[in-house]
């Protein structure tokens, strides 16, 4: 367990180094916007496609690791709404508590960690997980919030998210990827030696994108963001064990793969999504910020227990 610890805490030191340069203002929210954006719309999306189209699509597709992820995430997912409702907050506001429960850094965190950690190998299911949370979770968030608010699911929110996924890098950069794979059509060497320098940002930017993020994130309502953190870091990945490992048994290591992720703190997706509807940005700022300093410790620890299986 002490190795686990000591080779995730240079993932975590380069988010606390970003974390200063954005407490201290040398690095400010206006660079660090800008960093983001680099990592999202390049860094990464090169580092997927190039994964997504080496890797033959055989390799990288698992119905049942899907299925099984997909359904884990919903019982995470439903027990937070229903604890909400319990509380008696509306539909909106226990849409972003439920998304806080359920979705995970993937893309900035996990994507560059588990790679590193697990040898490229992971890329396939991380992709596969990260895929669902975009597609699914990521739409049922806005159905959610607007549903609420409209009281029925007008044509205008389905073409809201129709655009939002056409137009998002990482989803875009898989499917070309997995299109590009289909046809077996090698990578030129140039274009692969391109995305491999590309895509070698995205590790470090995006640790450190995600440290100056949270510098100017709030910790109110420690006891929501204590259950959300728990939801997130604990619950999530046992409901995806439970999936993969008993319920729909999945090989050893794509189920490995995709139990560490669910292990991942809140994305910071989440509170971009809260602050431009307006609902609840504290409760997911506070819950992004407890949960990444939390998942310091829990993620060796989920990781060390998988690495077993």
């Amino acid at each position: 367990m002490v190795e686990i610890f000591l080779r995730t805490l240079p993932f975590f030191a380069i988010i606390g180094l970003g974390f200063c340069a954005g407490r201290s203002r040398f690095f400010p929210p206006e660079a660090t916007a800008y960093l983001t954006k680099f990592v999202f719309f390049f860094a990464l999306s090169a580092m997927l496609f190039r994964f997504a189209a080496t890797l033959p699509f055989a390799e990288i597709f698992n119905g049942r690791l899907v299925i099984g992820y997909l359904i884990g995430t919903a019982g995470v997912y439903a027990l937070a709404t229903a604890v909400a409702y319990l509380r008696g907050l509306d539909i909106p506001t226990a849409a972003v508590e439920a998304q806080c429960a359920a979705i995970g850094n993937v893309g900035f965190l996990g994507l560059p960690m588990l790679a590193l950690l697990f040898s490229e190998a992971a890329i396939g299911p991380v992709m596969l997980v990260l895929t669902v949370d975009l597609v699914v979770f990521s739409s049922l968030i806005v159905i959610l919030i607007n549903g609420g608010r409209d009281g029925r699911l007008g044509l205008a929110t389905v073409r809201l998210i129709g655009v939002g996924l056409l137009k998002n890098p990482m989803i875009l950069s898989i499917s070309a990827g997995l299109i590009w794979s289909a046809f077996n059509v090698p990578v030129p060497a140039p274009l692969n030696d391109f995305l491999t320098i590309l895509g070698g940002a995205a590790t470090p930017g995006a640790l450190f994108a995600i440290g100056a993020s949270l510098a100017d994130k709030s910790a109110e309502r420690i006891q929501i963001a204590g259950w959300l953190s728990i939801c997130k870091l604990v619950l999530h990945p046992f409901f995806v064990a439970l999936m993969v490992i008993w319920l729909i048994p999945v090989a050893s290591f794509p189920a490995m793969v995709a139990i560490a992720a669910a292990s991942l703190p809140v994305a910071g997706n989440v509170y971009m999504l809260a602050a431009h509807y307006r609902v609840a940005p504290q409760r997911a700022s506070a819950a992004i910020l407890l949960s990444t300093l939390a998942s310091i410790l829990t993620v060796p620890l989920v990781i060390g227990w998988v690495s077993t299986l």
